[in-house]
């Protein structure tokens, strides 16, 4: 699902980022919720400068380890952080990564969401297309994201941000 909104009068998907840091959004409440006595298999890391990239990277190998992926899953799921977290410090100066995991009948995935307030993008569907990345041709960028993860989602608001979602699921 890719949605873009044109207008920044319109309400945003996300609270800003600095209260969103406090508390997930109802939608993803569920994810941050942990059973007494475990470890919550989640994590949020800020994104600032390309330091932080490296830690967001580093931080999703270490929760795609822990959930079971190996080899070139857990390769597959840095690369696809280090470009969301890439565009929100290229793009956006300040974000977060987001990193939880998801159970569906059957199967464990990780979600990654990627939100900024940086200017959004008029077109996100077009630009989340294969070849249309800032390398064009190449699987890079958003597009290659895409490809590189089972399920992906982009909300873009002119002016108040975009929120990438996507996930990653075990085999």
């Amino acid at each position: 699902m890719i949605t873009t909104t044109p207008s920044p009068q319109q309400e945003k998907a996300f609270p800003p980022v600095a209260s969103f840091a406090r508390e997930p959004a109802p939608s993803q409440r569920r994810a941050f919720d942990s059973t007494p006595g475990q470890r919550p298999r989640n994590s949020r890391v800020e994104i600032r400068s390309t330091g932080d990239i490296v830690t967001a990277r580093q931080r999703g190998r270490m929760l795609a380890l822990e959930l079971g992926f190996t080899g070139g899953d857990v390769t597959v799921i840095a690369a696809a952080i280090s470009e969301v977290a890439r565009n929100i410090v290229e793009h956006a100066v300040a974000g977060e990564i987001i990193f939880a995991e998801t159970q569906a009948p059957g199967r464990t995935g990780l979600v990654v969401i990627a939100h900024d307030e940086g200017p959004g993008m008029l077109d996100a569907e077009r630009i989340a297309e294969y070849g249309r990345g800032s390398r064009e041709g190449l699987a890079v960028g958003l597009p290659g994201v895409r490809l590189l993860m089972d399920d992906f989602e982009i909300e873009s608001t002119i002016g108040c941000g975009t929120t990438v979602t996507m996930t990653k699921w075990l085999r």
